[in-house]
C-alpha cells in the first residue's frame, strides 16, 4: 500500500503516524496493525494522493471512483449483471488490468490479469498488493451486494508465494496456488444468479468510511472463522480441539468442519494463524521467556513451539527477538 506514495516521493513514516500507527513497524515485516488503523491508512493515502489505487498505476483512480463504481452496480438485477458492470467500469479507471467474469460448467471465475506489465519482478510487493487489493475489493463488494457471504473455492495468484501467504486462508481461501499466469478466483456459478438486495439508503450507509472501510466491512463471509478464533483465544492456555470449539458453539464437529470449509479454511489453519500472530506480537512487545510463551499458547512443550516458530519465520524465537532489538 505504501509503494505508491514512495514512488511519489512521500516518505511512509508521516502517513503511518497520521493514523496512529507506529512508524517503526516498517522495520518489522511480520508485525500486525489493527483493522481500523489499516482502514484509516487506506483512506488517508487515497486522500493524500487523490488516487484510490494508491499511486500503483500510471493513471490515477481519482477520489470518488469507488463511489461511482458502487452507484453503477447497485441497480443491477443480479450479481452477474453487477459484476459485468463493474468490469466495464474498471476498464475505464484501471486500463493496466483486464478484469472479467467467466461462467463454465457450474463454476464462475473472476479473472484479473495484466493488460500492461505492472513490474519487471513478479514478486514486487506493489504488484502483489495490486492483485490482493483488487480481489478483496471486488469480493467484498459482491458479498455486500448479495447480502451474504460468497465463499471462494480456490484462487490462483500470478506471483510466487509471498511471506504472508499463510494469511490467505483467513482472507481469501485455504485453497490458494501461486505462479499462475493470471489471478483466477473460482466460486459456484449459481451465485451469479443471486438477486441484489441493496438500495440507495443501504448504499449511503455502505459508503461511510469508504473505500477503506471495505477492508473490514461485511464480515459475514467469515463469521465462523472469527467465532472459532475468538473461542481459541479466550481458552488459552488450554489447547482446544475441534470438538471442544464445536461444543462451545453448539454445533457438531462435522457441521463446524463443513462451515469452515465453506468459508475456505480449516480449524488447523485458524489455530496456527492465531498462535503465530500472538507469538510475534508478544515477542515484539514483551520480555516474556520463550518457555513461558510456549505454555501460554497451549504448546505441550517448548520444542514443539520452536519448530512451529521456525516454520513461520525461518528463525528461532530468540533470533527473531534479537533482530527486532537490533532494528530498533
Amino acid at each position: 500500500m505504501l509503494a505508491g506514495p514512495r514512488r511519489a516521493g512521500m516518505p511512509p513514516e508521516p502517513l503511518l503516524a497520521a493514523v496512529g500507527i507506529d512508524p517503526g513497524i516498517m522495520r518489522r515485516p511480520s508485525a500486525r496493525v489493527g483493522l481500523h488503523a489499516y482502514a484509516e491508512l487506506y483512506n488517508h493515502i487515497c486522500r493524500e494522493l487523490d488516487d484510490e489505487a494508491f499511486g500503483l498505476f500510471p493513471m490515477p483512480m481519482r477520489g470518488g471512483s469507488f463511489e461511482f463504481l458502487c452507484r453503477a452496480v447497485v441497480t443491477a438485477a443480479t450479481l452477474a449483471e453487477a459484476l459485468e458492470r463493474a468490469t466495464r467500469f474498471l476498464r475505464l479507471v484501471l486500463p493496466n488490468l483486464d478484469v472479467s467474469v467467466i461462467r463454465s460448467r457450474g463454476v464462475a471465475s473472476l479473472v484479473i490479469e495484466e493488460a500492461r506489465q505492472l513490474a519487471a519482478d513478479a514478486a514486487d510487493p506493489a504488484r502483489v498488493f495490486t492483485f490482493e487489493w483488487l480481489l478483496r475489493l471486488l469480493h467484498g463488494l459482491a458479498c455486500w451486494l448479495a447480502g451474504r457471504g460468497l465463499a471462494l473455492d480456490s484462487v490462483d495468484f500470478p506471483y510466487p508465494r509471498p511471506p504472508h501467504a499463510d494469511d490467505y486462508a483467513l482472507i481469501y481461501t485455504a485453497h490458494s496456488t501461486f505462479e499462475a499466469p493470471r489471478l483466477t478466483a473460482r466460486f459456484q456459478a449459481n451465485l451469479l444468479d443471486l438477486p441484489l438486495r441493496r438500495d440507495d439508503a443501504a448504499l449511503a450507509a455502505f459508503l461511510v468510511g469508504a473505500p477503506g472501510r471495505l477492508a473490514m466491512l461485511y464480515r459475514r463471509d467469515r463469521e465462523t472463522v472469527l467465532q472459532v478464533r475468538d473461542s481459541l483465544r479466550q481458552a488459552l492456555p488450554e489447547n482446544l480441539a475441534l470438538a471442544d470449539v464445536a461444543g462451545r458453539m453448539h454445533l457438531s464437529p462435522r457441521t463446524l468442519h463443513r462451515r469452515l470449509a465453506t468459508e475456505g479454511t480449516s480449524f488447523r489453519a485458524i489455530k496456527e494463524a492465531l498462535r503465530r500472530d500472538l507469538a510475534l506480537s508478544r515477542l515484539a512487545k514483551s520480555r516474556i521467556g520463550v518457555a513461558q510463551l510456549a505454555a501460554e499458547l497451549g504448546y505441550v512443550d517448548t520444542s514443539t513451539f520452536y519448530r512451529a516458530f521456525i516454520g513461520w519465520t525461518g528463525m528461532a524465537p530468540s533470533d527473531y527477538r534479537a533482530q527486532l532489538t537490533k532494528e530498533a
